[in-house]
């Protein structure tokens, strides 16, 4: 779980990974464009993993941005 801060969260886009439905590792990053860049890198990376889910949200809107295996 991200720190509580008391002023506007930069980082915005979180990421996470899971395998075989357990969390395995999370991150968050101010920067849209560098989120995707570690999403795409994390599948690259992790996705051959047994049962590997790997999704990005825009906490700002509560929105998932993208998601593999069959997402946007």
């Amino acid at each position: 779980m991200r720190p509580q801060s008391t002023g506007p969260a930069p980082e915005r886009y979180h990421l996470t990974l899971t395998a075989d439905g357990r969390p395995a590792m999370h991150g968050w990053w101010g920067s849209k464009t560098i989120a995707r860049r570690k999403f795409t890198s994390w599948v690259g990376e992790y996705g051959s993993a047994r049962g590997a889910r790997v999704t990005l949200i825009d906490e700002g809107t509560d929105t998932v941005l993208a998601d593999w295996p069959d997402g946007p």
